[in-house]
């Protein structure tokens, strides 16, 4: 027994002696970063060790260490990178069993970079938010990627509409300080709610499509989250002005940082203006204002407690599509919204958003692997949209006791199809009167052509000496939200391997839904109702009640700042929840996450709508979703330069407000048929990183199944109905929407010299229609009940479907190449160019035109003479003409003592190539005699397809000074 404890005494020291040696024999690499000028420590530094797989980040306090037995022996480079800074390379010695601590390694700020950051546009409000164009902007999400072909997607490309893998910004989450910013109405970012804060925005964490992030599962269109702590700015203040001539003419922007002070604050602000009279297209002013504050409070070594809050009120005249007529008679700067009044622009369509937005962030340091994030905002405020209101009426007690409205103009657009030369040569046989007419309609639109505001105010004079009302007035749509979010984010490192990530998330909103009118254009009152009410067949309930607004207060004169016409509420709240788990080994990295999500809707009425007596006041069905994803993803790391990425999801997500009623300005109908959106996805990415050259190829495949959208628009063709002919003014309804996005992008950008870097990125892509999708209308102008008019008043066309397989969905080219140069001087100049050229680009299709409906006549059977050949031809899809874009870009920078100064400057569009961003088919003629007899005019079409231009050549010049 005495043996067989010495043998355990003996075997139990030589394992701790193996032990201890093999703890000793323990290779490390550590140190600290700091930034040179201020010696703060550098938080997220990548330390990489050059041809290995070995990367990892510095932490809060700048420290980084690379911990593993695996580290490799011998004579390394150790590579340090951060936006903003200088990359740093370190030759080193690393020695088997030592520690390596290169002890503190300063960073300077990257001038070039910081003048290329100053200088970067954000895309204004007409590129990212066109309230008419189906071209949606992922731009502003893009502007934080370092990747090669992102970066060029973001600057070079954003002009056109080009849409990375041909997703919407809907498909793409945006959050600042890990709170997300989507709006709930359309599920896009209202970029405008933080516009103009550029130097407080420049702290941001990009995610690309759907691969692990820390903050939420994410969209296919990446997540960006917008860092606005005050204790993470670079101490110092910052003035600069910027010159330009695309949305805005002039920006004057200051901001100070306090940076951690004694007694643990942190102060940050920022103020800016941006103004125009006109952009580059006419018309179209622009007036905002942006203010930003944060303070922070470092509690202790664990807690700190921020504030952040911004307002950026703004307001800008708004652009149409035109058609091609009216583009070769004015050109692509031509707006028809605005005319003179008492000297001075006025545009009749205007939008004003004025969201402030307050947050407060708790940042919780539970031990040294695990941090808690809470969050708290409120964000309040409105959305208005301006529109001239032409209906106008007055109440007429006729002799036989009945009454009726009397009233109502034509539309003012100077661009509608009867003051345009076509209109007067859409005959076949013309006469020497039919010449002289579009003779004198070309001068006058030529010459003038903008809107007659004098003649709508004596429009609205004689009215009122009538003992009328105003027949013309200001319509402003308004959205106001008040929304409420919380949110918790953990993140734990369970060990060296695998780190943890969750969040939990609450949403909830009140949206107020209603029509205010804006201005009386001089006369005294307005008539709440509605005056095409004697057209409708729907006539049981009795002209009074029909034509009101709000039965509950029936033939209702409004004034000035008052609603009417329309009333209601949405409620909306979302509650998700989000998991995922990262797993770092030396030869792979993999991802596991998954989400949950219920979402709930409810539309309350304030009006009783005389359409529809019982479906529009009150409370209306509570609606409800449940949705879920998984999305899982790994990169393979074949050599420290070479890795194999791929990611792959599936996922729900529930339809947006604006997709889930069918006429919510009237009613409490929901889309019949309504469903979640399922999406599938997959990528898989060849990537290489070396000293002098970084490169990604990408191939992708995107499902999209059961979408729906909601279009508006009056239309004189629906046939069989006996409608006036077919005219009403419809809700149309697409569901069961499949589409599919399949494609490749690659980038590749090359250090030829210490000074001249090249790169080339591109995007081949197909995004289509995958199937034939459900399609009805609703109107007031339908009776319930009647020919093919069901109890909730929709038309359906004859199989109910419209055949959308195969045709091209929308938004922007579907293919993007470019080639560029960078030449950076060590004196602190630089200089750029790029060529870039772009094809396959779709106009957006009548989705009408592809019903039943269109080979319908008016007796609701076939047309006798229809030619499948030629409506196969009339139905074909406009490709728009390939074209390519030159763009320089260049700065200067000197520092002088603790001072930058510097210049930055772009010119786009070099050699004013004229083309086409995007357009749609309009859906007035949606049968097929009709079409054809319009395509075929001599003369050009009444309703030809309608089209949204580039900018000509435009520039930016920015001038800063730092301190």
């Amino acid at each position: 027994m005495k043996d067989f404890g010495m043998k355990k005494v003996f075997f139990f020291l030589t394992f701790l002696c193996f032990s201890i040696a093999a703890f000793a024999q323990q290779t490390t690499v550590t140190g600290k970063v700091v930034d040179a000028s201020n010696n703060e420590a550098l938080p997220d530094v990548e330390v990489t060790i050059e041809n290995t797989a070995f990367t990892v980040k510095t932490d809060a306090e700048g420290n980084f260490n690379f911990d593993t037995f695996d580290v490799p022996l011998g004579e390394q480079i150790v590579r340090l990178e951060k936006q903003g800074y200088s990359q740093r390379r370190y030759p080193v010695v690393v020695n088997e069993g030592q520690v390596l601590d290169l002890d503190v390694i300063e960073m300077e700020v990257d001038i070039n970079e910081e003048n290329f950051q100053i200088g970067t546009i954000s895309l204004s409000d007409n590129e990212l938010n066109n309230d008419e164009s189906t071209a949606d902007n992922l731009s502003g999400l893009l502007q934080a990627s370092r990747d090669v072909f992102l970066n060029a997607a973001s600057f070079d490309f954003s002009a056109t509409f080009f849409r990375p893998r041909g997703y919407d910004s809907e498909n793409g989450k945006v959050l600042i300080n890990g709170i997300e910013m989507n709006k709930q109405y359309d599920g896009r970012p209202q970029w405008s709610s933080w516009g103009g804060l550029n130097d407080a925005q420049r702290n941001q964490i990009f995610t690309m499509g759907l691969k692990a992030n820390e903050y939420t599962f994410g969209g296919l269109a990446g997540t960006n989250n917008i860092i606005m702590r005050a204790s993470q700015y670079r101490e110092g203040g910052r003035v600069s002005y910027a010159s330009s001539n695309r949305s805005y003419r002039g920006r004057v922007m200051a901001s100070y940082n306090t940076g951690l002070m004694k007694g643990g604050w942190s102060f940050s602000f920022l103020a800016s203006r941006r103004f125009a009279d006109e952009g580059f297209v006419e018309g179209t002013s622009y007036d905002a204002n942006s203010f930003f504050a944060s303070a922070e409070k470092k509690i202790s070594e664990k807690h700190s407690l921020n504030f952040t809050g911004f307002f950026t009120p703004n307001r800008r005249g708004k652009s149409t599509a035109i058609t091609e007529e009216v583009e070769n008679l004015r050109g692509i700067q031509y707006n028809p919204n605005w005319g003179y009044q008492d000297g001075e622009m006025r545009n009749s369509r205007v939008k004003e958003i004025a969201e402030p937005v307050l947050m407060l962030n708790h940042y919780w340091t539970i031990s040294d692997k695990t941090k808690l994030n809470t969050n708290v905002a409120y964000q309040f405020g409105k959305i208005g949209n301006t529109r001239i209101d032409n209906g106008g009426t007055k109440l007429v007690n006729g002799p036989d006791g009945q009454f009726y409205y009397e009233g109502g103009a034509s539309n003012p657009s100077p661009m509608y199809y009867q003051n345009l030369p076509s209109y007067h040569l859409r005959f076949p046989n013309l006469s020497a009167s039919n010449y002289q007419a579009a003779y004198l309609a070309r001068e006058e639109f030529v010459n003038d052509g903008q809107l007659d505001w004098n003649s709508l105010y004596e429009a609205n004079a004689i009215s009122v000496r009538n003992g009328g009302n105003s027949i013309y007035a200001i319509q402003e749509d308004r959205q106001d939200d008040t929304q409420f979010t919380a949110n918790t984010i953990l993140t734990s490192d369970l060990n060296e391997h695998i780190t943890l990530n969750g969040s939990l998330n609450y949403r909830n909103l009140k949206s107020e839904y209603f029509a205010e009118l804006n201005d009386l254009l001089g006369g005294n009152g307005y008539l709440d109702v509605d005056f095409f009410a004697e057209e409708t067949q729907n006539i049981e309930a009795g002209l009074g009640d029909i034509a009101q607004s709000d039965v509950n207060n029936p033939n209702r004169i409004v004034g000035e700042g008052e609603r009417y016409k329309y009333n209601y509420e949405i409620d909306a709240n979302v509650a998700t929840a989000f998991a995922q788990a990262q797993f770092k080994y030396n030869k792979v990295d993999f991802y596991l996450a998954g989400n949950v999500s219920n979402t709930t809707y409810q539309r309350t009425g304030l009006y009783q709508n005389g359409y529809f007596l019982n479906n529009s006041f009150g409370e209306g069905e509570k609606l409800d979703f449940t949705n879920y994803g998984a999305k899982a993803g790994a990169t393979y790391k074949v050599t420290g330069r070479h890795l194999i990425d791929l990611n792959a999801g599936y996922y729900t997500t529930a339809p947006s407000i604006r997709n889930t009623y069918s006429n919510a300005r009237q009613n409490h109908n929901v889309v019949s048929g309504l469903e979640s959106e399922k999406v599938q996805s997959v990528d898989l990415s060849y990537i290489f990183r070396s000293p002098t050259v970084k490169a990604r190829l990408t191939g992708f495949y995107t499902q999209f199944q059961d979408g729906t959208d909601i279009g508006f628009y009056f239309t004189q063709d629906l046939s069989g109905f006996g409608i006036d002919e077919g005219d009403a003014f419809v809700q149309e309804v697409v569901n069961g929407i499949d589409r599919r996005n399949i494609g490749a992008e690659f980038g590749i950008e090359a250090q030829v010299t210490p000074t001249i870097k090249l790169k080339a990125a591109g995007s081949i892509g197909q995004y289509v229609y995958t199937n034939n999708p459900d399609i009805y209308l609703t109107s007031d102008d339908f009776a319930p009940n009647t020919n093919q008019v069901n109890s909730l008043g929709e038309v359906r066309f004859g199989n109910g479907k419209t055949n959308l397989k195969d045709y091209h969905v929308a938004g922007g080219p579907e293919r993007a190449l470019q080639l560029g140069f960078e030449y950076r001087d060590p004196d602190y100049w630089w200089f750029g160019m790029t060529s870039n050229y772009f094809s396959n680009a779709y106009i957006d299709v009548s989705v009408l035109n592809r019903s039943d409906n269109f080979s319908r006549d008016y007796d609701g059977l076939s047309i006798n003479d229809y030619d499948p050949n030629v409506a196969r031809e009339l139905l074909r899809q406009e490709q728009f003409d390939d074209y390519m874009l030159f763009n320089a870009v260049g700065g200067k920078s000197w520092k002088i003592d603790d001072y930058f100064i510097g210049f930055f400057a772009t010119i786009n569009n070099i050699f004013d190539q004229k083309y086409k961003t995007g357009g749609f088919e309009q859906s007035r003629n949606s049968n097929y005699r009709n079409l054809n007899e319009d395509q075929s005019r001599e003369n050009g079409q009444l309703f030809g397809n309608r089209y949204f231009y580039g900018y000509g050549t435009t520039y930016y010049l920015n001038l800063y000074v730092r301190f």
